[in-house]
């Protein structure tokens, strides 16, 4: 019998090339069952194990990591699209979010007293703009007569120029009957900057040209120009302390220092706190607060110090 060597040759080779290796069935089901949770670190995961238990299947792994990024990549610009979509959309009373704050604090300086504190704080977030409401109450009646009587209203928004630098404003309201003024009114605006922005440090200063009404109980007024400083800093200490079962408990520091100028008076307004959450909604605070003003109106000392000890929900 007479072979065809070409043909020969051909069959040879084929029948000596191994087939190309299939990812084994149960290790395909295990990366689909990662996959259908979606979960981006389990499915790195269960990837890993299986080139390390299947090195020759390399290909075939690689391929189905790569149709999950892109799929994931895909699900992250539908959501940030339609995020935006709705920011776009969004009412004027739309998109707020904030907490309230109830509590007690013990105050040195003008007053030495215990009293009953709150405070309610909105923030409306949008692509560029950012706008803050802040109420703050302290009062207290002691032998029928007032002790504490201090108010606080500001609104301040925020323009973003980018990830770095912003725009503010700010208008201000208080009301301090014990340090010797009715009514204050300021209005500020300037440029700021983000020194320190991540997950768990942020650090921003701020300021610009400032103007002041202040009202005095005696009846008497002053305007003034001056100028704001403003430091804003957040510190989360811990990622998580489990105090029991069911509570855990995280400890951050929050600090802010306002600071109004002129040529006459310069007021500064420190405020460092701890905050431990309880719940998703539920934190408890302490906070000292120290006050100062350099030309206090007659009767009154340039130093007032506040310690609370409050709870904060989050809505």
């Amino acid at each position: 019998m007479r072979y065809n060597l070409p043909i020969l040759s051909v069959l040879l080779a084929f029948s000596a090339t191994p087939a190309l290796a299939e990812l084994p069935e149960g290790a395909r089901t295990m990366i689909d069952a990662a996959i259908d949770t979606g979960d981006e670190a389990k499915v790195a995961t269960v990837l890993d194990l299986a080139r390390s238990t299947w090195p020759d299947d390399a290909a075939e792994i690689d391929a189905l990591e790569d149709s999950f990024q892109t799929t994931v990549a895909m699900k992250k610009a539908e959501a940030a699209n339609a995020e935006e979509d709705a920011i776009r959309s969004a009412g004027l009373f739309d998109r707020w979010s904030g907490e309230g704050e109830l509590g007690a604090f013990q105050s040195s300086g003008n007053t030495d007293s215990v009293g009953v504190a709150a405070s309610l704080k909105l923030q409306r977030e949008g692509i560029d703009w950012k706008h803050l409401i802040r109420l703050r109450a302290d009062y207290q009646r002691q032998n029928g007569t007032t002790s504490r009587e201090q108010f606080l209203a500001a609104y301040e928004p925020r323009w973003q120029f980018d990830d770095r630098v912003f725009a503010y404003g700010l208008a201000q309201y208080e009301r301090d009957r014990i340090q010797g003024f009715s009514s204050r009114y300021s209005v500020s605006g300037g440029l700021g900057y983000k020194l320190v922005d991540s997950d768990n440090l942020q650090l921003s200063v701020k300021g610009g040209p400032a103007y002041r009404v202040t009202d005095f109980v005696d009846g008497t007024s002053v305007s003034r120009l001056g100028g704001l400083v403003g430091v804003d800093f957040d510190w989360q200490i811990l990622d998580r302390l489990k105090l029991t079962q069911n509570v855990n408990a995280v400890a951050e520091t929050e600090g802010q220092a306002t600071v109004f100028f002129d040529g006459t008076n310069t007021t500064i307004d420190l405020v460092t706190g701890l905050d431990f959450q309880v719940s998703d909604r539920l934190r408890s605070r302490i906070s000292y607060q120290i006050e100062y003003d350099s030309n206090p109106a007659p009767g009154a000392v340039s130093t007032d110090t506040l310690t609370r000890a409050t709870l904060i929900y989050g809505f």
